[in-house]
């Protein structure tokens, strides 16, 4: 690091030092974690600690005993949250001048705010750190994040973009112009870091390899992509082109960063430390299968302004848990976005969404696209482009045997594919009334 980089990182643990020196005890209890596993005992007494906090200060939770073992308790969604906002608030941090309050980006609907306690802030402080310095990111590094700026909570001001040392890029446009500007600024300003949407990423990636940009004066030594899921073809491409290692982060506004992927395949490390798993059956609350793709349900063992007692987040996952002398690791072996989002072939069988992403993502012409089921057997595959380039039927060759032969797959060319509201770029999309996601409800 040069010398202003570390004057940051040192400077931040002196303030947290005086302070109290919070984060950084939560920054070793996750580190320690990470090399040694999570104690189980512990963890158990958290998870009683948490219901048992709800119980006393939420009418949501009041007619529960202090002691139900969390099974008991329901699986929750944003859905019935906002159904239950009120309620669900513990009145001990109610209004409570440290609390803050994160707001997802709305991407799949109403926009949804989580309010957090101090002691909540503080360990997401320490786990960001500590996920990313395990990414080859450090506090004060050069960094430029790459999401799209709107809202006043999302914006910075100058004085927090100077401690952060940080770069805000606007994605709301990523046309040749921009992306250029993007890629001038990266290497001008020495950028040590990338963190953003993967679609993002993604195009830079695609432009530097349409445009045959010379990277090797670049600066670049971590990529940290958050949001969507990366295709490793293009998580390969971007480690070629500059150099650098990409690890994304598993993370989301109203929990916060998660996990890591790791260096050696695409699977996760999860922080257990900060969060207890669960990995759910698509059709009932019953725990998955080991090996089963289920839904991860989150109990966040830290906030406690709105107790988050088995969250489902809506994301898909096949987990990995191990366990030795009284420590667990987790791995999500399979990590897959939004469950509103899966695609289904004829027969009504999920298809791997990174087999698609893998295949649309590298094919000759192709920008953007995305994948949609309208109905049981019919899809539509929106592509933007060059299109004399695009091969049209060995894409379609490609797919339709994941998907039957009586699929119906119809190919349009759009001169955009539209972002959603958030910025991101969503790949696929499902239409088909039969697997719409059912809003969810206090059980």
């Amino acid at each position: 690091m040069s010398w202003d980089e570390k004057l940051r990182w040192y400077g931040f643990w002196a303030v947290d030092r005086l302070t109290g020196g919070r984060v950084y005890r939560y920054y070793q209890e996750i580190r320690e974690s990470y090399k040694r596993g999570t104690s189980v005992a512990k963890t158990e007494e958290k998870i009683r600690n948490l219901i048992a906090h709800a119980v006393r200060t939420t009418e949501f939770y009041k007619d529960y005993a202090e002691d139900t073992p969390l099974e008991k308790m329901p699986v929750m969604n944003k859905e019935a949250y906002r159904s239950h906002y009120e309620e669900c608030q513990s009145s001990v941090y109610k209004n409570a001048s440290d609390n803050r309050t994160m707001y997802t980006s709305g991407s799949t609907g109403t926009p949804f705010a989580m309010i957090q306690n101090r002691n909540k802030i503080l360990h997401n402080t320490a786990a960001s750190i500590f996920l990313g310095a395990a990414g080859g990111y450090y506090i004060g590094m050069k960094n430029a994040f790459i999401r799209m700026w709107v809202g006043d909570h999302a914006k910075k001001s100058l004085l927090s973009r100077v401690a952060e040392n940080l770069i805000m890029m606007d994605c709301s446009n990523l046309d040749d112009e921009k992306l250029g500007e993007m890629v001038s600024v990266i290497r001008k300003k020495k950028v040590k870091c990338l963190i953003g949407y993967s679609a993002a990423l993604g195009e830079i990636s695609r432009y530097i390899d349409r445009h045959q940009i010379d990277t090797t004066d670049f600066c670049v030594k971590t990529i940290l992509p958050i949001s969507e899921s990366m295709p490793s073809e293009v998580r390969r491409n971007l480690e070629r082109q500059l150099n650098c290692t990409v690890r994304s982060w598993y993370s989301n506004e109203e929990n916060g960063i998660m996990g890591l992927q790791r260096e050696e395949d695409e699977s996760y490390y999860i922080d257990s430390e900060s969060y207890y798993y669960e990995i759910l059956k698509l059709d009932s609350d019953e725990p998955a299968e080991p090996g089963e793709l289920g839904r991860i349900v989150i109990t966040d063992l830290y906030n406690y302004a709105i107790p988050l007692i088995r969250y489902d987040n809506g994301d898909l996952a096949v987990a990995e848990r191990r366990e030795k002398n009284g420590r667990f690791r987790l791995y999500l072996k399979e990590l897959y976005g939004r469950r509103g989002d899966m695609i289904y072939d004829t027969k009504g069988r999920i298809v791997s969404p990174f087999v698609l992403l893998n295949g649309l993502s590298m094919a000759k012409g192709i920008s953007q696209y995305r994948f949609i089921q309208e109905d049981i057997r019919k899809y539509t595959l929106w592509l933007n482009g060059e299109k004399e380039e695009i091969d049209e039927k060995a894409i379609l060759d490609f797919i339709r045997p994941y998907f039957g032969e009586d699929a119906e797959i119809t190919v349009e060319y759009l001169d955009e594919i539209p972002v959603l509201n958030s910025g991101k770029r969503k790949s696929f999309e499902n239409r088909c009334e039969k697997y719409a996601v059912k809003p969810g409800a206090k059980a």
